[in-house]
């Protein structure tokens, strides 16, 4: 998927404005690329986002996808059409993080339907960039109140 899907204006200072006193700042995520069809973030490896050995949390790693793939299902959806939102999360953790590394998830959608999405989230060292999960979220677009 190459053309543009983003249906709503957005700019990186904005998406990650959205996120001020939140999950995502509390968690040191920042939006940190909007391509035609996909989403970047990143994630700092800090006492955080750490679980007691000091390696990056499973649902740490969770929060980010959800966080990237919530952003970017919402962006799909043209002005007035309502919210996407979480439905379901899954995740494969492949390999580990430690405390002082940084990771980046790059949301891609699978599915963009009218009622339902699918984005696959896959996340990576940024310094190496080997891979250290691969997850799916699954959103419902409800209609706005």
């Amino acid at each position: 998927m190459s053309e543009r899907i983003w249906r709503r204006e957005a700019t990186l200072v904005g998406l990650n404005a959205m996120g001020a006193d939140t999950l995502m700042s509390a968690l040191g995520i920042e939006v940190v690329e909007l391509g035609a069809a996909h989403l970047t973030g990143r994630m700092p490896v800090t006492s955080a986002t750490t679980q007691p050995m000091r390696l990056l949390h499973g649902g740490a790693t969770v929060a980010l996808a959800e966080t990237l793939g919530s952003i970017a299902g919402n962006l799909c959806l043209e002005p007035g059409a309502g919210a996407a939102v979480g439905l379901e999360v899954n995740a494969n953790h492949l390999r580990s993080a430690r405390e002082g590394e940084v990771v980046l998830g790059e949301a891609r959608p699978l599915r963009l339907g009218g009622r339902t999405q699918v984005w696959e989230i896959r996340v990576r060292r940024e310094g190496d960039g080997e891979l250290v999960a691969v997850c799916r979220l699954t959103l419902a677009v409800v209609s706005g109140r």
